[in-house]
């Protein structure tokens, strides 16, 4: 990627709280992060949004117009980001707007993001980049996650370093020298947290892990949750989403227990949720990189100071945002995409097969004019 290029960035993940932007420029000695922005999802929309994950009526409508109200909060996001800079929309390459993941089935070979690409074009008159897993997917990948070879390229060192994204879904890339890129998805993060909070609170999410310090981790709950899931036990490459870890997996494997939970408080459950998002990561990087030094965290779970000192009791080694290597935690996600969207610019294969599974490294992504 040797052609100096300014790009912008999307990313709203499976949390489906916001809308996260960056504007970069990418092609040169170093990466810079010339701006930053971020929008809230609308609760209607994210309502919508959310309800997409599961089958229901009028499926291909209401799809179609969450996507075109999606592309609203992006074009937003982009035009924050254009002021912020000082630049025009004719100075910038691309945008590489990943959609919203509303199914992820890559056992059933496919993966649907929602986007309306062309408007986003059509709004912001900057050609967009998007359509980034089925590519990898169509060659027997997961699809995901497609992030860990950005990770190697801006956080490699000369020691072993896990980057770890907490979003909805929790996923690792494990980097050490002389060693291939591993990176998988190990379960959920802030996914079972923010519907549980949402329950028994009535807020979208637990706000620094204050609701979970209310209560007490239970052992017998968390060793269970451990160990009823065959998918923690699969190796990688592996992904997931809500398709799996939803509501209904929750309250199935509580109600195998009915009689114990009665005993406790819902703060208590919510306290063990956020262990049991620390134990999966712990358990993925002791199984596949127990030589790791310090682990670097993106994503909107460094926000939750509860849930970083559980990793930090889990893993036993520095845990650390990425922001002390040099990206805002926040950003790590959307510059990701701005870096794709360079690399199917430049044509470059941006999926790693050792990560996916992919049969081998293909350009990922659909490119709409501006």
């Amino acid at each position: 990627m040797s052609t100096p290029r300014l790009l912008i960035g999307l990313m709203s993940g499976t949390s489906t709280d916001g809308v996260d932007g960056v504007l970069v420029r990418l092609g040169g000695a170093q990466p810079e992060l010339l701006a930053q922005a971020d929008l809230p999802m609308p609760a209607d929309l994210r309502q919508a949004l959310l309800a997409l994950n599961t089958s229901g009526p009028d499926e291909l409508e209401r799809a179609a117009l969450a996507a075109q109200a999606l592309v609203g909060v992006y074009a937003d996001v982009v035009q924050a980001l254009l002021r912020q800079a000082g630049v025009a929309a004719t100075d910038i390459a691309a945008i590489g707007a990943h959609g919203q993941t509303v199914r992820h089935r890559p056992d059933l070979g496919f993966t649907i993001q929602l986007n309306a690409p062309a408007l986003l074009a059509e709004r912001c008159g900057i050609a967009v980049v998007a359509d980034f897993r089925s590519r990898d997917v169509a060659a027997g990948g997961q699809g995901a996650p497609l992030v860990p070879a950005f990770h190697a390229a801006i956080f490699a060192s000369a020691t072993p370093r896990a980057v770890l994204n907490l979003g909805g879904i929790a996923n690792v890339t494990l980097l050490a020298p002389g060693r291939p890129i591993v990176g998988f998805d190990t379960g959920p993060a802030n996914m079972l947290l923010d519907d549980w909070c949402q329950r028994h609170t009535g807020q979208p999410y637990d706000n620094d892990g204050a609701y979970a310090a209310s209560g007490k981790a239970d052992d017998n709950i968390l060793n269970y949750l451990l160990s009823s899931e065959p998918w923690l036990k699969l190796p990688p490459p592996k992904s997931t989403g809500r398709d799996l870890f939803n509501r209904t997996w929750l309250d199935q494997r509580l109600a195998a227990w009915a009689g114990y939970c009665r005993a406790l408080q819902p703060q208590d459950i919510q306290a063990t949720l956020q262990r049991f998002t620390a134990r999966t990561v712990a358990d993925a990087i002791a199984a596949y990189a127990p030589d790791t030094r310090e682990v670097l965290v993106c994503g909107g779970g460094v926000r939750n100071s509860g849930l970083m000192r559980d990793l930090r009791d889990c893993l036993q080694r520095p845990v650390l945002p990425t922001d002390e290597a040099g990206v805002p935690a926040q950003a790590v996600e959307a510059f990701a995409f701005a870096w794709l969207a360079q690399a199917f610019l430049d044509r470059v294969p941006a999926g790693l097969p050792e990560v996916t599974g992919a049969r081998g490294p293909r350009v990922l992504g659909a490119l709409y004019p501006a």
